[in-house]
């Protein structure tokens, strides 16, 4: 923690200035009708991330303008207040190849979002991976990609996901988007 000249922490000012983020999946969950849940999260307060491991970046099956103008499109047809993407191979080892945390931690610094208090919807089990270890909450749709590791929910449907997590939310600490 750093001291002002006051001696106070500087820290500590910005905890009553965290948000409650959603992180989605793009492949498995952006792909599908989702605009309207994702308004109903926006309308709740959340910052909405897409998260998406695109090693087809390092293995030069996409080019990055390619990449961009996907993501781009997506900006424009969905409430998303940022997508970050992993561009490693898996042999890169990288910090932020999901099942590892990189991308969740990144954009918590970026966006200020409590990651304790915050969501990852996806339909694979590297996200509830990456999830658990930044402390997030996992809420999977349930698929043949989920694997045998921890997951908090799995539901039938997006709509029971956003769902849950509004229920989820009530009373949270960190409802002070």
């Amino acid at each position: 923690m750093f001291l002002d000249e006051g001696g106070f922490g500087r820290g500590l000012c910005c905890l009553n200035s965290m948000k409650l983020g959603v992180f989605i999946e793009r492949d498995g969950i952006l792909n599908r009708e989702v605009l309207p849940l994702l308004k109903k999260l926006k309308a709740a307060g959340f910052v909405l991330i897409a998260t998406t491991n695109q090693p087809g970046l390092s293995r030069g099956y996409q080019t990055r303008r390619e990449l961009d103008r996907m993501h781009e499109a997506l900006r424009r047809a969905l409430p998303v207040d940022d997508i970050l993407v992993c561009p490693h191979d898996e042999t890169d080892r990288c910090n932020c190849r999901k099942p590892k945390a990189g991308l969740l931690v990144e954009a918590g610094f970026r966006w200020h979002v409590d990651l304790d208090h915050s969501f990852v919807i996806s339909d694979k089990w590297q996200d509830a991976e990456a999830a658990r270890s930044a402390g997030c909450t996992s809420l999977l749709l349930q698929s043949p990609w989920l694997g045998a590791g921890h997951r908090d929910f799995v539901l039938p449907d997006l709509v029971s996901i956003v769902e849950k997590i509004l229920q989820l939310r009530v009373g949270s600490p960190a409802a002070i988007a």
